[in-house]
């Protein structure tokens, strides 16, 4: 199977059945010595990294309106060096936004801490998957997403009016798996109380809210796979929320 789905082309996706291998992930049992390496050079950069658990592809495809995978658990060591070999290496990294949409329909996203390896990078509160988000193997997105949003930004999605299905977007970067979710509340209570919870955080992992009310508005630190995000949810996405 390998990789084999359309590439920045946002497509629909009805099923998401992307497993856990329990096996190593090729990429980090070939590069062990060049791991260790880049993680001593990392941490030199930033000491407040973590060496913990995340997955990476082996496999993804786009199959009859749904994603198919396999992926592996590897320490996020391996996925820094992975970042820098990304072409060739045999990998690729598959990750889930909840795109949290105000009862203004505007849009609120996050921009990363000081601290983090994306600092100042604006995006949808998200993190890769990790063990946790898998059920029987099978990964469960919208717990991810829930989790993330949840531990990021402390605004609870569990009884959010959510998307009938997902969506993704492939780019040679990642591949990012993604579902509207609209709350009750205008995007500036939103990030009233986003903010005020980043305030009580000793460190917390995201700088500040960030709200996107138009196609247009986009702000500076912005990722590169979300301004096809931002275009499709104002022009109307496919689906009604």
């Amino acid at each position: 199977m390998s990789f084999d789905l359309p590439r920045n082309v946002i497509l629909p996706v009805d099923k998401v059945d992307v497993r856990l291998d329990p096996g190593p992930h090729p990429f980090e049992r070939d590069n062990v010595e060049a791991i260790a390496e880049n993680w001593r050079r990392e941490m030199g950069a930033n000491p407040a990294l973590f060496d913990g658990t995340v997955v990476l592809l082996s496999a993804l495809a786009y199959r009859d309106g749904g994603l198919v995978g396999r992926c592996h658990a590897v320490k996020y060591s391996t996925f820094m060096l992975w970042r820098k070999k990304r072409e060739a290496s045999g990998a690729e990294h598959a990750y889930a936004h909840a795109m949290l949409v105000a009862a203004d329909n505007a849009l609120v996203a996050i921009r990363m801490g000081a601290h983090t390896v994306n600092a100042g990078r604006v995006y949808f509160a998200a993190g890769s998957f990790e063990p946790i988000d898998f059920r029987d193997g099978l990964v469960d997105v919208d717990f991810n997403m829930i989790r993330e949003v949840r531990e990021e930004t402390a605004i609870d999605l569990s009884g959010a009016e959510r998307g009938r299905r997902y969506h993704a977007l492939s780019t040679p970067s990642g591949t990012v798996i993604f579902r509207r979710y609209r709350v009750s509340e205008p995007a500036d209570e939103i990030a009233r109380r986003i903010s005020a919870f980043v305030a009580t955080e000793a460190e917390p992992e995201i700088e500040a809210p960030v709200v996107i009310r138009d196609a247009t508005d986009l702000p500076d630190g912005l990722m590169g796979h979300m301004k096809p995000l931002i275009e499709w949810h104002f022009a109307g996405g496919d689906e009604v929320l």
